[in-house]
């Protein structure tokens, strides 16, 4: 069988991100909303009404990954992964209110100053997990990186260490394996995962993006009910579909470079982009850099989880 392809040419909405991250879906309202880190924004979209209807709110620090809550109305409160920790974003006032903060004790302050949030999700059980890094809007990425995870109690652990850009999390239909990126290794890493207990063991590579070496990059992913992987690469021009079995069979085609991250919204993908970093030598991306891209791609995602607080 050979690879599906798509090609899609224009913007859903032309938000010309610096760094379009994050898209999340709410079926409730079949709204989108996704975030320009670097310029501290959040795009809500009413996708009844279309790309007219956007709304833009200043998040006054950069988030990098967004979830509702649990008895919580999300069109007022959400989850964020913020710069220096978790907290509760107010879409009326603006404010955070903190969950968990990330770093303590002696380089706590250096760590605040140099690290953000970068993606994230809820587990079946309502448990969140985002990721951190050194933001390479600030400093040169490290093998800083990490992953946590909050538990109901506000509890945040330290789940795994020693990534660059940890990125994309998902968790296959049968709630033993998680899968997790390392942009710049190339690699997408399985974990085994107990759902009872949140514990994850047994890494190892699933899948390697060989494109690693011309400088493309393995960014945020979205799972779809078959367990295929649908992966953003940025530097790539593409979002690939990478089967439970690790081989590429699909091919979303795209008009600029630097595809951040996805997200299913029925079966229709939305996918958000970053801007183009050498613009004189791709113009053409440059056009359209930093857009919302749709395509549907005639399969439904994963359900998405609320956070659970005790």
């Amino acid at each position: 069988m050979g690879v599906q392809e798509w090609t899609v040419k224009e913007a859903y909405y032309p938000s010309k991100c610096s760094l379009g991250e994050g898209p999340y879906y709410t079926p409730e309202r079949h709204e989108l909303r996704y975030m320009d880190i670097n310029n501290k924004k959040l795009f809500i979209i009413d996708l009844n009404k279309g790309p007219d209807s956007v709304k833009i709110i200043d998040t006054k620090m950069p988030i990098g990954v967004t979830a509702n809550i649990e008895g919580v109305d999300s069109s007022e409160i959400i989850l964020a992964g913020a710069k220096d920790g978790v907290t509760k974003f107010n879409l009326k006032t603006g404010e955070h209110e903190y969950v968990a903060k990330y770093w303590s004790g002696s380089n706590a302050e250096d760590k605040t100053r140099r690290m953000r949030s970068n993606d994230g999700a809820v587990d079946t059980q309502g448990r969140f997990w985002v990721e951190a890094f050194v933001d390479p809007e600030i400093a040169e990425p490290t093998e800083e990186g990490c992953l946590f995870r909050l538990d109901h109690d506000g509890e945040l652990r330290t789940m795994h260490e020693n990534m660059t850009i940890p990125n994309g999390i998902t968790w296959n239909a049968d709630d033993n394996t998680m899968f997790l990126t390392d942009s710049p290794r190339g690699d997408v890493f399985e974990f085994d995962y107990d759902p009872k207990t949140g514990d994850i063991s047994n890494k190892r590579v699933f899948f390697h993006l060989d494109e690693v070496e011309q400088g493309v990059n393995p960014d945020g992913h979205a799972m779809d009910v078959q367990g295929n992987i649908w992966h953003a690469c940025y530097g790539g021009w593409k979002v690939i579909r990478i089967s439970p079995q690790g081989e590429i069979t699909g091919i979303i085609h795209l008009p600029t470079r630097n595809i951040t991250c996805p997200t299913f919204a029925g079966t229709e993908l939305f996918i958000t982009s970053a801007k183009e970093a050498e613009p004189e030598k791709f113009p053409e991306s440059a056009k359209f850099a930093g857009n919302l891209f749709k395509v549907d791609v005639g399969i439904k995602g994963m359900p998405k989880y609320k956070y659970r607080p005790a």
